[in-house]
């Protein structure tokens, strides 16, 4: 099950978040998020190491976690996606579909003429494709 998503800039600032779970579970998710870019920041800049290649976007598995499985996504313009789900078995097909999906709902909000770059996505209409790309995985 999917229970967070997020979008942070290039400057590791959040531009959206969105998590499916109770309030309860938010501030937690937050956190998993933003230790996540630990680990991106750690991919990127030792691409030997982590063994992915830099032009390709989807990092994979960034961390697990006891209750949780953190995936990531790098778009050209450094822009950072991170999908957060409880299920243990994902595929990674599945996940670089969701990603694929995700990053084009994505371009269609920045694409948006009244959208500022760099600034707090908050678009209804990309939060409701979110949360249909999210629903149409069966995940949530």
């Amino acid at each position: 099950m999917i229970v967070c998503v997020s979008v942070v800039g290039h400057q590791n600032n959040p531009l959206y978040i969105q998590s499916f779970t109770d309030a309860d579970d938010a501030l937690k998710l937050h956190h998993v998020v933003h230790c996540s870019l630990d680990v991106i920041e750690e991919r990127v800049n030792n691409p030997k190491k982590s063994g992915t290649t830099l032009n390709e976007a989807f990092l994979g598995l960034l961390y697990p976690t006891l209750n949780y499985k953190v995936y990531g996504y790098l778009t050209n313009t450094k822009v950072k996606f991170i999908l957060v789900t409880t299920d243990l078995d994902v595929r990674d097909t599945d996940v670089r579909n969701f990603f694929r999906k995700f990053h084009a709902a994505y371009v269609d909000a920045v694409s948006n003429p009244f959208h500022v770059p760099g600034k707090k996505i908050t678009s209804r209409t990309f939060a409701q494709t979110v949360s249909n790309i999210v629903g149409s995985y069966g995940l949530n």
